[in-house]
């Protein structure tokens, strides 16, 4: 099949089964089984048994079962946080401090949390929302500009500030092209990923100029809203932070020590994996010390986290299979041949940005469209001699711009709900600022495509 144009079929089928059925694991599994159906001659049998096979070779890698392991575990973190009063702890600590007196300081508040919290975008918009509902009601300003100003920072800081689950996921889907810094490619795409700079820039100017344009403008979703979270008796906000700001520490320390004081040559997923592990004993430690959970409510805790991300890892099981298989029928390396010296570099980028954009839009998936893209997308780079990360980076710009725009999206749900606005209120008023966004990183990769 090698040098066919057989091996666009997968994604091609991937790709249409994501948009019309708006299921990313079920567009996976069947991208994943035509991968083998094609590598075994059309036999059926042999492609279920190496279908199969594929997702157990994905559990049988270290690097890949530390990943997932990071992601099942960082769902418990965040349920025990949330349990244990620990975020709602957080949240009066910053009540008492009286640092929020006026709107641009209440509008101020999600977006520095949004940037700071960059572990967990569903901890850090809950955190940010939770802390910030009534100030926004306070100040007459909209839930919809709240729901906003978490969906544009948390998402964006998660694929810029990669000491988190982004940065191993993105890691793995490296894996297998012989680059020779991977972690180092990983890091160049943060200067090129122009929507996640441009979404988390615009969202700084909101909150501080206080100026909104389009629907927004005329946004009325401040209707106070019952906060969930009064029920839950508040914790020392020490039991959040330490945990968190361990987990960022040791990350970078274990990314320090396993490369051997070089941490773009040091092992991700270990790194990732050490830390979450050492932050969630952290925790249970203090939620021990402080007698706030029985052992009994620990550990359903614990359980019901880890239960709320399968969804999310089975996408990334998915994923990693589904890249391997792509890279065996040889996919993306026939694509690259197509992108001949004639074709205009300038114009690679922005396609890819644009493919990538409705992909994630249609599918409310980011990481299902990096699995699908990222495997074409960096063969095109090494063929045409450019910079990995360029093209790597306009996948990510792409995937957060459609996961952002899409009504379908975990985070703009996420957003809504944590900010209490209604949820299509927060898509009609979010859809203008991606819009702009998304034209100018158009623009940012074109102005690059031509100096390349």
């Amino acid at each position: 099949m090698e040098n066919s144009a057989f091996t666009l079929l997968p994604p091609l089928l991937a790709i249409i089964i994501a948009i019309w059925r708006k299921n990313a694991i079920l567009a996976l599994i069947s991208g994943l089984f035509l991968c083998f159906l094609l590598l075994h001659n059309w036999q059926p049998v042999d492609a279920v048994v190496g279908s199969f096979g594929s997702i157990v070779d994905v559990f049988l890698s270290i690097g890949n079962a530390q990943i997932i392991a990071f992601s099942l575990l960082i769902g418990a973190l965040v349920q025990l946080m949330n349990q244990s009063g620990a975020v709602q702890g957080f949240i009066e600590n910053l009540a008492n401090m009286s640092l929020v007196k006026t709107k641009r300081q209440a509008s101020l508040l999600p977006t520095i949390v949004g940037t700071t919290i960059f572990t967990d975008t569903n901890l850090s918009m809950f955190t940010g929302g939770m802390a910030s509902q009534k100030l926004f009601d306070k100040h007459g300003l909209s839930r919809a500009k709240l729901a906003y100003l978490l969906d544009s920072t948390c998402s964006p800081i998660s694929v810029l500030f990669l000491i988190n689950g982004w940065g191993a996921y993105l890691l793995g889907l490296l894996d297998g092209y012989n680059l020779d810094d991977p972690i180092g490619v990983l890091l160049g795409t943060i200067s090129y990923n122009f929507y996640a700079i441009i979404a988390v820039l615009l969202a700084y100017y909101t909150a501080y100029s206080g100026k909104v344009y389009g629907p927004m403008a005329t946004s009325e979703s401040y209707v106070p809203h019952t906060d969930l979270q009064e029920t839950i008796k508040p914790a020392k906000a020490r039991v959040m932070w330490i945990p968190m700001i361990s987990l960022m520490v040791i990350t970078i320390a274990m990314l320090w020590f396993t490369g051997d004081g070089d941490i773009r040559q040091g092992s991700g997923s270990l790194s990732v994996f050490t830390a979450i592990v050492s932050a969630l004993i952290m925790l249970i430690f203090m939620i021990g010390m402080y007698r706030l959970l029985t052992l009994k409510a620990l550990s359903e805790a614990f359980v019901k986290g880890i239960k709320n991300m399968l969804p999310a890892v089975t996408i990334l099981v998915l994923s990693f299979a589904f890249g391997s298989a792509i890279k065996l029928l040889g996919t993306g390396s026939y694509v690259s041949q197509l992108i001949n010296p004639e074709f205009p570099i300038i114009f690679i980028a922005p396609i890819i940005f644009l493919v990538a954009g409705l992909m994630a839009f249609s599918t409310g998936t980011s990481w299902g469209t990096f699995a699908l893209l990222i495997p074409m997308a960096v063969p095109i780079a090494l063929t045409a001699d450019i910079p990995v990360a360029f093209l790597v980076a306009a996948v990510l710009s792409g995937g957060v711009f459609g996961d952002h725009a899409s009504p379908i999206s975990d985070s703009t749900v996420v957003a809504s709900i944590a900010s209490g606005c209604d949820h299509f209120e927060h898509v009609k008023t979010q859809l203008p600022y991606s819009l702009f966004a998304a034209g100018l990183t158009i623009i940012g990769f074109i102005i690059v495509g031509a100096m390349l």
